[in-house]
């Protein structure tokens, strides 16, 4: 029995090892109507990937998300938000019901992704690369409406955390800087 588990420790530490090393718009998540899909599919946008929630104190921020990707979305930029149930519960809905409030309360046209876990055991691959010991800005996602700006070629360049509002100085100035990169 014990080298059932030994095997199987084994094993699982190197699919975990894959998933990390793996580059980060090939690892595989699912968009909201649960079609699988990768960063690759955005590949030489600026992308602002946010974790979300509909019952947060930083809900409002979904208007000012809306406003930052309408303003730039014609030179390149998308956001890409991934509701997560991870802190407090806020949210709590299926897909078609986040769907349905972000678009009847903030008029939301980004794409929304299928519901992940940030965190925790059964934290995303997306999230294991963007926030794990290799990760350029490692550690846990602290709560909702937490940010991670990548660039055009696909490096994570800044992270915001979730009490720095989309429509910060902070965080436009840094989209701004990666969409007139053409390098990033």
């Amino acid at each position: 029995m014990g080298f059932f588990y030994l095997t199987l420790a084994v094993a699982l530490a190197l699919t975990m090892s894959r998933a990390i090393a793996m580059p980060l718009d090939q690892i595989p998540f699912r968009s909201m109507d649960g079609s699988e899909t990768t960063l690759h599919q955005y590949a030489g946008k600026v992308m602002l990937i946010v974790n979300v929630a509909s019952r947060c104190g930083n809900t409002p921020q979904y208007a000012a998300l809306e406003k930052l990707y309408r303003d730039r979305m014609a030179q390149g930029f998308v956001i890409l938000a991934f509701p997560c149930n991870d802190f407090g519960g806020q949210e709590p809905g299926t897909n078609e019901e986040i769907k349905d409030f972000c678009s009847g309360t903030y008029d939301v046209t980004f794409p929304i992704m299928d519901k992940i876990h940030v965190k925790g055991a059964d934290q995303s691959p997306l999230y294991t690369a963007l926030t794990g010991d290799g990760a350029k800005f490692p550690g846990d996602v602290r709560w909702n409406f937490g940010k991670f700006l990548i660039g055009r070629n696909g490096e994570v360049l800044s992270r915001f955390e979730p009490s720095v509002k989309p429509d910060s100085s902070e965080v436009t100035r840094a989209v701004d800087a990666a969409l007139n990169n053409t390098g990033q």
